[in-house]
């Protein structure tokens, strides 16, 4: 199995914003092609104005597939003009990672 573990920062006093905004024009299309992520979560402590969402996928012909959809996808394509014009975003690390040997998801 492939993950990939996905860290964007907001700038200060943004991320609400870009919580919502993520909630109510990227969502439904991003879950309609990747399917329910498994994890997304914000921040607490450390890198403040961050969050972290982590996608399971069988391997990366699956994820390239599933993505290129969703890069094709008109609901998605708008969200990320209108992300884009927001402004909320500062940075963004992907990390693709596999299991552990000794590791399996429930």
């Amino acid at each position: 199995m492939l993950f990939d573990h996905r860290t964007y920062t907001c700038r200060p006093g943004t991320l609400p914003k870009q919580m919502a905004l993520y909630e109510e024009h990227g969502m439904a299309a991003q879950q309609r092609h990747l399917g329910k992520p498994i994890f997304y979560a914000i921040t607490e402590t450390g890198p403040v104005n961050s969050y972290v969402h982590i996608w399971a996928y069988t391997d990366a012909a699956d994820r390239a597939a599933r993505r290129a959809a969703m890069q094709a996808d008109p609901e998605w394509i708008a969200f990320l003009g209108v992300s884009g014009e927001a402004g909320y975003l500062e940075s963004q690390e992907n990390k693709l990672m596999v299991e552990a040997s000794f590791f399996k998801l429930p």
